[in-house]
């Protein structure tokens, strides 16, 4: 995600391709007149050419429009399986590393950054991943309004922005609401991977989902990274430095 200092953002229109990200904000993104405390803020960014093609000519075929009513996942895919919902998938390349890995499941993947949506399409054409798609959206609206209860596998939240500043702490995006609406969409026995690089945060997370009454650990505190998540370049370079990583996996009763 993978930052999601970078996820947790939204752009503007560039000189790029205007024309395109005016209609994909528009038909794609949020409605600014709901007024609710955000995971996200809102800063500019820069969205290349290649972006801006991959969201044009991919978008249709790749992307699910926001709408207020339950998502049909198997005709979104167009078959029956296991479905994975990740929130904040930065620009995207551990999304399509797992997806690869994981052909006989479906991946939903929720972004509000708009170069990494053009990022990941781009990504996700290059490898023929006909099992990912895209929602660019605020997150929790789409679980409301989108996903059905105890319909998901698992759920993925890889480096949220963790709000370094004590005062700011409220704006991270695990706590426990958020926590216990993740839950009611997950299978029994699906289940909750997040990740983190700041041990505070990780403290935290640790807190939040071990009070959450329909989730258990799968591990005695801090779970070993799985196989199927890879390693960042920007992790990579983290753990030279000394740096931790925090996963933790929880499971649904």
């Amino acid at each position: 995600m993978m930052s999601t200092d970078k996820s947790q953002t939204d752009v503007q229109a560039t000189d790029a391709a205007p024309n395109v990200e005016h209609e994909a904000r528009k038909a794609l993104f949020y409605d600014p007149t709901e007024h609710r405390i955000r995971s996200f803020v809102t800063r500019a960014g820069r969205l290349s050419d290649a972006q801006a093609k991959a969201i044009e000519t991919l978008g249709p075929k790749f992307m699910i429009p926001y709408q207020k009513a339950l998502l049909d996942v198997d005709s979104a895919f167009g078959r029956h399986a296991p479905t994975v919902f990740e929130i904040g998938f930065g620009m995207g390349e551990t999304s399509a590393k797992i997806s690869g890995l994981m052909p006989e499941k479906n991946f939903i993947g929720v972004e509000v950054h708009t170069p990494g949506v053009g990022s990941l399409l781009k990504l996700t054409d290059a490898a023929d991943l006909q099992n990912q798609r895209i929602i660019q959206h605020d997150a929790y609206e789409v679980l409301t309004n989108m996903i059905a209860p105890q319909s998901l596998a698992g759920v993925h939240v890889f480096f949220p922005d963790p709000w370094h500043k004590a005062r700011h702490n409220k704006r991270r995006l695990i706590q426990g609401p958020l926590v216990a609406l993740l839950a009611s969409r997950l299978q029994p026995g699906g289940y909750l991977h997040c990740a983190t690089d700041w041990e505070e945060y990780a403290v935290q997370m640790l807190e939040v989902l071990s009070a959450e009454p329909t989730l258990k650990n799968t591990a005695d505190g801090y779970a070993p990274r799985p196989d199927y998540r890879p390693v960042t370049k920007f992790e990579n370079r983290g753990l030279k430095l000394g740096h931790g990583v925090w996963d933790l996996v929880f499971e649904k009763k």
